[in-house]
């Protein structure tokens, strides 16, 4: 365990580093946060603020990846091939993430960015190409269950499953990267769960890996404390989430994503409410507003204590998620 906390070190300090030149040069470049219409109106203020700051997760993480694992995907051997699962996971969707940013700032659509059934198609397709590869060369295909000391192997059925996984947990990071720190404390406490979970299997390159992930969060949420220098942007929540996805998948542990990424099921399922009910009772509404962060900001509570308590649930959540695992 030493070894991937000293690298979740390093890729802190790697990431922090960079972290202010890449601020400087977002502003030059005016590539900053638009508000939508439908959000809260103490967003306004967030107006300008720069985005895609999931790139200083993403390199980092990348960069001491490859080099740590240089001899082992020269070699072809499993290790190597392994650790390529979240790292293309990462990239794949990032380079998404980063393209819908891009659209949303700079394209004709203001700050729509890609039309969201394209988006969707899109994740669809790297969703099931990442699934294959879990499946066939890496040859996972199972679900561990707490107290039962067998994983069940599921069979061609776990690619669907997967797929499905890999996308809802994409998104539903996405819809939770809505206020300062909010995103990247609750997927922190992810990363570290199933890091902990892959070191009581012994997965030790899929440790090594998670807390790299906790390093570079941690670094990004030096900017992205209350009030935000920095946003993280599709780039970066569509890679965390995926990626959070892909390595719960790797420990067969996927059954407790749902528990450790409560506050992400919840602003999912809330979105998915709202709009049904909506649509149901010709424009009525649940919440006052979806993702429910934006709820809880209607109803008086400050941004700070919406992270705080959501975070707390988060910590709590991910805590129980890693004692199941031990069943």
């Amino acid at each position: 365990m030493a070894i991937p906390l000293t690298l979740g070190t390093l890729s802190f300090l790697l990431a922090v580093i960079w972290g202010a030149p890449l601020i400087r040069w977002l502003k030059a470049h005016r590539i900053g946060k638009q508000i939508r219409i439908e959000e809260p109106e103490s967003n306004q203020v967030k107006m300008g603020t720069p985005t895609m700051g999931g790139i200083m997760i993403i390199v980092p993480v990348a960069v001491i990846t490859l080099v740590l694992n240089i001899f082992n995907l020269a070699s072809g051997s499993i290790i190597g091939g392994s650790i390529m699962a979240p790292l293309l996971t990462m990239l794949s969707f990032g380079a998404l993430g980063a393209y819908d940013d891009w659209m949303g700032l700079r394209g004709a659509r203001g700050a729509v960015g890609l039309l969201g059934r394209y988006k969707i198609i899109i994740q669809l397709i790297l969703a099931t190409i990442i699934a294959l590869i879990l499946y066939f060369p890496l040859d996972i295909h199972s679900i561990a269950i707490p107290t039962i000391p067998q994983k069940i192997d599921l069979g061609w059925i776990y690619i669907p499953i997967a797929v499905f996984i890999i996308v809802g947990t994409a998104n539903a990071v996405n819809f939770t990267d809505g206020l300062d720190s909010l995103a990247g404390w609750v997927t922190g406490f992810g990363f570290a769960a199933y890091g902990v979970i892959a070191y009581l299997q012994q997965q030790i390159y899929l440790v090594t890996f998670c807390f790299i992930m906790v390093g570079a969060l941690l670094a990004f949420l030096w900017y992205n404390a209350h009030p935000a220098e920095l946003f993280m942007g599709d780039v970066g929540s569509l890679a965390l989430g995926s990626t959070l996805a892909v390595v719960a998948l790797m420990t067969g542990q996927w059954l407790l994503l749902p528990l450790v990424g409560i506050i992400f099921v919840a602003e999912a399922v809330s979105v998915i409410l709202q709009v049904g009910y909506f649509k149901l009772t010709k424009g009525k509404r649940i919440f006052k507003k979806t993702p429910i962060h934006y709820h809880f900001l209607l109803l008086g509570w400050s941004e700070m204590q919406v992270v705080q308590r959501f975070w707390l649930v988060g910590l709590l959540a991910a805590m129980l998620g890693v004692a199941l695992a031990l069943l």
